[in-house]
């Protein structure tokens, strides 16, 4: 059976793929499991795992528009956002982790004298990564860099609706040198292929990024099977937080908040589609916001000049759309969009909508909407804005706009998110770690050196004198 790889600009079919069965799943688990054992990739020293991955990132950097155009087909991106954040931020990954192929340490703790003990961290064989849709390739090599920098091999499963720059990716990493079955990508969807991957006892640790829903099956399925270690990065609902001194920051202000919101059309787990703002410049700041919104460009995303594309399907333009009108029914009001545009025939753009006055009740100020809405609230209080940035299930990331140090820090503090920056829209460089709180996930962080306690075990040795 075959998946259609539909392009979300203009329905059209991009490729066709296949859907990767239970059993293709087991027989390439232990294929993987072979070619671990084997020690060809495993057992090469660090900095030769480190040379061949800087290789593959050389070949990304090579045919970067390539990847980039894939992407964008795919996800329906708009291609300037590919080529210029998602491609360079895959490759930058990759080069970091195989940078970083010889920073992996134990340590030798002080014992009882007549003993020594270390400890070593060890790849766990096989392991595997269920990628989201909005960010096909970035998120791979948050993934790929680590896992294969370790000494793993890694079956990678791209969401069935953009697999097709993570098969580029696989090809090229032969190209580059890395044994055959060490980067496996198999094809397919959630109920078929990525839950024979959730459940595949050969698997010794699964990374997913995607559903609250889908990250509930997979511990399910882990605690059914072999307790296979998981890390999840799920849903989010970000909260800006606008402080009274905030208006001095300038165009930043306004620049962060509407990037931040309606970056890939609103779909991306940190989009802050929660603004909350002081009372005391609530409706500058609205204002400001509607006309930023409402100066995007929406259109192709092949265009170079276009901000903002089409939606992934028609089920989520359609999901959207009724939490749109539900929330204006019950009061709200729409200060920018709020409609769907024509741009090309069987593509779904919707404009980049700001509520104000909703409903405190409204459900669409705590569900992940996961398009181009933003609600506007205003509090009065630092007591009280931490109150609603915490108010809800979610706790990936958060920013805080403001030019007091008091309120950075206590902001910075009180808010429940894996992430908080300042006087920014930034979820850090490839040096500090990302991952969530609450129901945004767990398990271990993406980038940094922490990222490879997903893909690593510890070993303890404690050798005594007889």
């Amino acid at each position: 059976m075959d998946i259609d790889v539909v392009n979300p600009a203009d329905g059209s079919v991009l490729a066709t793929v296949p859907l990767t069965s239970a059993a293709q799943v087991a027989s390439l688990a232990a294929d993987a499991g072979r070619v671990f054992r084997s020690g060809v990739w495993a057992g090469l020293a660090p900095r030769e795992r480190a040379a061949a991955m800087l290789r593959l990132a050389g070949l990304m950097e090579r045919d970067a528009d390539v990847l980039a155009r894939l992407d964008s087909e795919d996800a329906g991106k708009p291609i300037t956002e590919a080529r210029e954040g998602d491609i360079p931020g895959a490759i930058e990954s990759i080069r970091w982790f195989a940078e970083a192929a010889d920073k992996l340490a134990g340590a030798a703790p002080s014992t009882a004298p007549g003993v020594l003990a270390y400890t070593t961290r060890e790849p766990f064989g096989v392991v595997a990564a269920i990628l989201p849709w909005n960010y096909p390739l970035a998120m791979a090599a948050w993934k790929i860099g680590p896992a294969l920098v370790a000494g793993n091999c890694l079956i990678l499963k791209p969401a069935d609706a953009t697999p097709r720059s993570v098969l580029h990716v696989a090809t090229l990493a032969l190209e580059a040198g890395i044994p055959a079955g060490v980067l496996t990508v198999a094809t397919g969807d959630g109920p078929t292929t990525g839950a024979a991957l959730a459940a595949d006892p050969r698997i010794g640790a699964l990374s997913f990024t995607g559903s609250t829903a889908t990250g509930r099956a997979i511990l399910e399925a882990s605690a059914r099977s072999n307790l296979k270690r998981v890390s999840l990065e799920m849903g989010g609902k970000a909260p800006h937080v606008v402080m009274p001194d905030a208006l001095a920051l300038g165009d930043a202000l306004i620049d962060g908040i509407t990037e931040e919101a309606f970056l890939t059309a609103g779909q991306n787990c940190t989009a802050g589609s929660r603004v909350l703002v002081h009372e005391s410049i609530h409706d500058e700041v609205v204002v400001r916001l509607a006309a930023a919104a409402s100066a995007l460009v929406i259109g192709d995303p092949a265009n170079a000049e276009t901000q903002v594309g089409p939606v992934i399907d028609d089920a989520a333009a359609d999901r959207i759309l009724v939490a749109i009108a539900s929330a204006v029914e019950r009061g709200a009001v729409a200060v920018a969009g709020g409609r769907e545009v024509p741009v090309l025939p069987r593509g779904r753009y919707l404009a980049p909508t700001i509520l104000a006055g909703v409903d405190p009740a409204d459900p669409i100020l705590t569900t992940e909407i996961f398009g181009p809405v933003m609600t506007v609230q205003a509090f009065a209080t630092r007591e009280e804005a931490i109150a609603m940035a915490n108010a809800v299930d979610y706790g990936l990331h958060a920013a805080v706009w403001t030019q007091s140090l008091d309120d950075a820090l206590a902001l910075a503090r009180g808010i429940e998110a894996g992430t908080v920056s300042v006087g920014a829209y930034s979820e850090g460089d490839m040096t500090v770690p990302f991952g969530g709180w609450k129901q945004s996930g767990f398990g271990g962080a993406e980038k940094s050196l922490a990222a490879f306690d997903q893909w690593t075990r510890v070993k303890t040795v404690w050798i005594q004198r007889p």
